[in-house]
């Protein structure tokens, strides 16, 4: 099974589709998607390493743009957005982030926080639109160049380990989230 769905990745990374799905799971991570797009970049640029900047700016422009629309979501729909945020596993974001908010300013754009939570408590905030964009450019843009670099230059070392070890990767990826999940729930 998992070596069906790491084919499945690969051909949809492979695919002349690959940058529409891309692009809509940037926009969808910046509103309410739980997956960052990320996921979906790594693969896409190791099947078209050529390509690497070009799939990066274009999810960094569609996170932005998915960032913008949680933005207003908070901005104009404060209601909807605690709503969407609670749908998200994330109910007491905005308490949280507020206090956070109060205490970093518009550094907590570039906290390892997931993006729609930054995007949508932005707007609940009314931060300040323009710096919003322009650190999310920044932050975005940076995250997702040096990841498309990296894979561009290590790629293929990089793929045939995964190739020869799945299992074993895909176990140390389910590790390393679990201990991530338990240590935001015990630092936070």
């Amino acid at each position: 099974m998992l070596r069906k769905s790491y084919d499945w990745v690969m051909n949809l990374a492979g695919s002349r589709h690959a940058p529409r799905y891309l692009a809509a799971v940037a926009f969808a991570e910046g509103l309410f998607f739980p997956i960052p797009p990320d996921v979906l970049l790594m693969p896409i640029v190791l099947a078209r390493r050529d390509k690497a900047f070009r799939y990066a700016a274009l999810c960094t422009l569609f996170s932005i743009l998915g960032g913008s629309t949680g933005y207003a979501v908070g901005y104009f729909l404060h209601e909807f957005g605690t709503w969407l945020l609670s749908l998200s596993g994330h109910a007491n974001a905005m308490e949280e982030f507020t206090k956070w908010y109060a205490q970093w300013g518009v550094l907590m754009i570039a906290l390892p926080i997931p993006y729609k939570i930054t995007a949508i408590a932005s707007g609940v905030a009314h931060l300040s639109f323009p710096v919003f964009i322009g650190v999310s450019i920044l932050v975005r843009g940076l995250r997702f160049s040096l990841l498309a670099g990296l894979i561009k230059v290590y790629g293929p070392p990089i793929q045939g380990f995964v190739e020869r070890r799945l299992a074993l990767v895909a176990s140390g990826i389910a590790v390393l989230i679990v201990l991530v999940v338990v240590a935001i729930k015990v630092l936070g």
